[in-house]
């Protein structure tokens, strides 16, 4: 049972593994966030830390057969997704839950007409005649500003601009009006003025429907600028969340501090070399079991006195979490 009624969706200890030629290898490591209602939830990290991972795991769009959730729950309106038959979660998939995809081109099929596309979702979730989904998806294109929908339901994805796409990838996602929307890097590849059109779009679409959304992206900007709460995620792990405002204001954990100073400022020298954190995020096999941060700084291989335990995560202020290690954990 959902243990805070006013969050939509509660992420309890999720575990999730995949198969491979080097065995079962851990890409979520219990991961564990609230998403309220009505509020927008960033997840940010580097690529490689298990932001998509876990997106894909609440809607269990895992690939087959590698991908498996060994562990936790999903709570979503109090029903557990990790433990729903396959019908109930297509009934939640594409009707309460919707998924804004990364790459519009491979979310949309080639071979059909937008149109028929949209269409579909209302024909699957709604249960209603072909007439009656076309007039539903022209309606879906129009509340996302496609112009010239009665053209648009016609063209094929490959006649549209990738702005152009990725609306129609919204409108897909919202078609059955969700009450929770994942948006996964909902603006990559894309211009900074369509990009800013597109935020625009779904702040807009999120006040008149009331939806929930958890938005996955590197952008720290975007994330600033669109987010309610922030979980930090580092090499398959929560190393840190808290509410926007507060972990902007007082950074705690070294790789949120590191991820903060690479964003350029205006006071930013003109050619100046930005910072960046050193090293890279290890790959699944060479996880260790302690602090994974401290890892990827040196710390462990040369010895240091570091934990081979994974530190606790604990709340330090209200609303605000860290990783404790000590190293990591800088107040």
């Amino acid at each position: 049972m959902n243990g805070h009624p006013e969050n939509i969706l509660e992420v309890d200890k999720l575990i999730t593994s995949f198969e491979t030629d080097r065995g079962l290898l851990r890409a979520v490591d219990q991961v564990s966030f609230s998403v309220p209602e009505g509020k927008t939830v960033g997840i940010v990290g580097e690529s490689g830390c298990g932001k998509s991972v876990t997106a894909m795991s609440i809607v269990r769009l895992l690939p087959q057969p590698a991908g498996k959730i060994l562990g936790g729950h999903v709570f979503f309106k109090g029903r557990d997704l990790v433990r729903a038959s396959d019908a109930e979660i297509r009934r939640v998939r594409g009707g309460d839950i919707g998924v804004i995809f990364q790459e519009p081109m491979s979310a949309l099929n080639p071979v059909h007409r937008i149109g028929r596309q949209v269409a579909e979702v209302f024909r699957l979730h709604k249960n209603i005649s072909k007439r009656d989904a076309w007039d539903a998806a022209f309606e879906m294109l129009r509340l996302v500003r496609i112009p010239a929908p009665e053209k648009r339901m016609m063209d094929y994805p490959h006649q549209l601009s990738g702005g152009m796409r990725q609306r129609i990838v919204i409108a897909l996602a919202l078609a059955c009006r969700p009450s929770l929307v994942i948006a996964d890097e909902p603006t990559t590849a894309l211009d900074v003025t369509v990009q800013a059109q597109i935020l625009d779009l779904m702040a807009r679409l999120q006040s008149e429907m009331n939806m929930s959304i958890i938005l996955i992206t590197h952008d720290l900007g975007v994330i600033a600028e669109t987010c309610d709460e922030v979980v930090v995620m580092y090499a398959g792990r929560v190393v840190e969340k808290a509410p926007a405002e507060e972990l902007f204001a007082h950074p705690l954990h070294a790789y949120t501090k590191g991820l903060l100073r690479s964003i350029p400022t205006l006071e930013t020298p003109s050619k100046s070399v930005l910072h960046t954190i050193p090293g890279m995020v290890a790959s699944l096999a060479e996880h260790t079991h302690g602090c994974r941060f401290c890892q990827r700084m040196g710390r462990i291989s040369s010895g240091g006195g570091v934990s081979r335990e994974r530190p606790a995560f604990a709340q330090i202020s209200p609303g605000h979490w860290v990783e404790t290690c000590h190293y990591c954990y800088q107040p």
